[in-house]
């Protein structure tokens, strides 16, 4: 559903989304379990995200006749920020299968809070394309926003971002610097601590995925 507060954010509010971000946020969640339930949780973003995608009539022949079948109209691009979006992106493709992954690298200065690109890599062509941004914690938004400018310098001109846990400071960020861009996630915390940090929260989100605590 749409928070009025922030009307570019959409809140999934669905019992196992809640279950499955209480698992997230558990100290004593072991990696395999923190995957487990980040592709989930992404699996149901995928559907929310995909609901009002365009298709396109066809032809399909059945084992017992010719009938009428569907197909997007708009090829899908996935583009996790490295290296905790890598995590969503499983998620993704189980719900859209013949989505291609571009891949983001953004390092942010944890003294001046300011994100730096190290890697870029995305398909030519993303005029055509529904471009989904993938990274786990909206906290600060400056990453987010950098990405989202990088996608548009390529062409990208229908972009939407999904991630699991949100601030009220990222949401204002992105709202400001990309008005036309929506965002997708499974909780809005409390806020950002003196470090930058989303609160609660549920800690790194790479290194919890990937076991580098």
């Amino acid at each position: 559903m749409s928070n009025t507060k922030f009307s570019n954010f959409i809140l999934l509010n669905h019992p196992l989304v809640k279950k499955d971000v209480t698992v997230l946020r558990n100290v004593n969640t072991p990696s395999e379990s923190f995957r487990s339930a980040v592709r989930r949780i992404s699996s149901l973003l995928a559907v929310e995200i995909s609901k009002n995608m365009k298709v396109t009539k066809l032809e399909v022949r059945t084992p017992l006749e010719l009938t009428i079948g569907f197909e997007l109209v708009q090829q899908v691009v996935l583009v996790p920020v490295l290296r905790a979006g890598l995590g969503m992106v499983g998620g993704f493709l189980d719900i859209i299968p013949d989505a291609k992954v571009g891949h983001i690298g953004l390092q942010r200065n944890e003294e001046t809070l300011k994100p730096k690109q190290y890697y870029y890599k995305t398909p030519k062509n993303l005029r055509l394309s529904k471009v989904i941004l993938l990274d786990p914690m909206l906290a600060t938004g400056g990453s987010s926003s950098q990405a989202i400018n990088n996608l548009k310098k390529r062409g990208s001109k229908e972009c939407m971002f999904a991630c699991i846990v949100a601030s009220p400071e990222g949401l204002y960020k992105i709202k400001k610097d990309h008005p036309d861009v929506k965002i997708f996630g499974a909780a809005l915390d409390r806020g950002l601590n003196e470090w930058g940090y989303i609160v609660p929260g549920l800690g790194d989100a790479g290194d919890r995925t990937f076991g580098t605590l």
